[in-house]
Order: C-alpha cells, then sequence, then structure tokens
C-alpha cells in the first residue's frame, strides 16, 4: 500500500470498539501507517492489550474506556484524543458493534433487541456527533462505518443485527448528503468475512440458526476470512484523500478500490442497492 502510507503519518485516528476484531484489527493496520491511534472500547482490559501491540510496534496510541451508547462519553473520549494528540480527531472508524439476541423476532426480550439498536446504531451517531463539529470547522474529515451483509439476504433470527446495520448504511447516505459542502466524507466499508467473537456467536447458536449461515461461519473460523490486509487497504482508501470523491457508499471488501480512485459514479451507484455502474 505504498501510495497510501505515508498519508497517515501523525494524522489522529478514533476508532470505537478497537478492543477486539475488527475494531483491533483496523487500530493496529492505521497505527502502522503511522496514525495515532485512539483506542475506544469498554473492556479497559482488551484495550490495554491493543495499547500495548501498537507500543510493542513502535506505534502511538491512547487508551479512552468508552460506551459508545452514552454520548457524554463520545464527547469526551474526543475531547481526550485531542488533548494527547495536539489536535482534532482527522478519521472516525465506527467498528463497535454487537450480534445482538440470535433468536426468532418475537421469543427475544424486548430490552435485549434494543440494546444492540443503542449500541450498532446509536453508537454510529453518537460517535459522528462528537467528531463532526472539528470535522466540519477545518473542513476535513473521514469517517468509516462498518456495516457488515447490509445488503445481503436477510436471515432467520439476524432481526436485530440485520435491522441496525442496515440502517447505518442509510444514515450514512443520508449524512453524506449533509456534509458535502463541508468537505467531509462518510461511507460504509462491509468487511467480509472475518474471525471474529461474532463468528463463535453464530457457531453457539447453531441450533436457531440456518445450516448454511453455521456452515460460513465454521468455515471462517478455519480459514480465518479475509485477510486483514485486504480490510486495511480498503478501509484505508475510504480514509485517504484519494477517495475525496466518494462519499455516501457502500464499499465492500471485494470492491476494486484502485479502480474507484478514478471514477466518477452516479449517485446511486456502491449505495444500499448496490448499483455498480
Amino acid at each position: 500500500m505504498p501510495a497510501l502510507t505515508s498519508e497517515f503519518k501523525n494524522k489522529n485516528v478514533l476508532v470505537t470498539g478497537a478492543g477486539r476484531g475488527l475494531g483491533k484489527r483496523l487500530a493496529l493496520g492505521f497505527a502502522g501507517l503511522g496514525a495515532r491511534i485512539a483506542l475506544a472500547g469498554r473492556s479497559k482490559a482488551e484495550i490495554d492489550l491493543a495499547h500495548i501491540e501498537i507500543e510493542q510496534a513502535q506505534g502511538s496510541a491512547v487508551r479512552i474506556r468508552t460506551d459508545v451508547t452514552e454520548p457524554e462519553q463520545l464527547v469526551l473520549a474526543v475531547e481526550r484524543a485531542r488533548a494527547a494528540f495536539g489536535g482534532p480527531i482527522d478519521i472516525l472508524i465506527c467498528a463497535a458493534a454487537t450480534a445482538g439476541p440470535l433468536s426468532p423476532f418475537l421469543q427475544t426480550p424486548l430490552k435485549a433487541w434494543t440494546e444492540a439498536m443503542q449500541i450498532n446504531l446509536m453508537g454510529v451517531v453518537h460517535s459522528c456527533r462528537a467528531v463532526l463539529p472539528s470535522m466540519i470547522e477545518k473542513r476535513a474529515g473521514k469517517i468509516v462505518v462498518l456495516a457488515c451483509e447490509s445488503d445481503d439476504v436477510p436471515k432467520r433470527n439476524f432481526s436485530a443485527y440485520t435491522t441496525s446495520k442496515t440502517a447505518l448504511v442509510r444514515l450514512v447516505e443520508a449524512l453524506a448528503a449533509e456534509l458535502l459542502d463541508h468537505n467531509v466524507q462518510i461511507n460504509c466499508f462491509d468487511p467480509g468475512a472475518a474471525y471474529t467473537s461474532l463468528t463463535d456467536e453464530i457457531i453457539r447458536a447453531e441450533s436457531r440458526l440456518e445450516p448454511g449461515v453455521v456452515a460460513q461461519a465454521k468455515e471462517t473460523r478455519r480459514t480465518g476470512g479475509v485477510s486483514a490486509e485486504a480490510q486495511l487497504e480498503v478501509a484505508a482508501f475510504l480514509a485517504s484523500e484519494q477517495s475525496n470523491h466518494i462519499t455516501g457508499k457502500l464499499i465492500h471488501v471485494t470492491d476494486d478500490w484502485k479502480k474507484l480512485k478514478n471514477a466518477t459514479l452516479r449517485p446511486d451507484a456502491f449505495t444500499l442497492r448496490r448499483v455498480r455502474k
């Protein structure tokens, strides 16, 4: 990724859900590109470990215990990152998420269902509201929102997860239109299958889920899924100035980001409707 590497030197990146899974993977990846990373997560032990890994690789990071369902905590996280790095957040990566209840809709306690919405959807709302004022003020900023399987065929007993992740795509499309005149780009990124705690949750819920879904999860556990390098390449492109012409889109890890660098996209291209031309 030589064309992108130097761009992230000393950029300030806030990653939610940075203690594990895809959040941690991207936090480590951007740290390796020279960015300063604000590790936001609920688990002190997890973000401590991510911090150690970044420091051992000669990277720069700060740990901030944060619950994305609490808007005040996101505001404080942004302020702490600014104080630690000496400047505002340049890039926000929203990776905090939960699978939610993997059970039939009517058999799911309403509290569990709404908690998934609070984390997956409102967590992104709170994060964006925390970083956008400074991005708008300096007329520059990038937001990358993880939105896994948002345009896939619905699966049984994933109603909270699917609803929240699909809502994210529409939220991003709406915010992109509002931010267009402020030179702030926001996009959704589907990183593809990767071995995370969600994979294990699906396997544990095998008796309640479709056989094909469980088989795919087991295959992901066996192979590890999409490589960290492939995911970082696309995420870094969306966080770079090379994608300034792309906003409000849903980009999959399998999309050719190198072709997108110089592409003129129709308004409905790469949206939730997945028109590719």
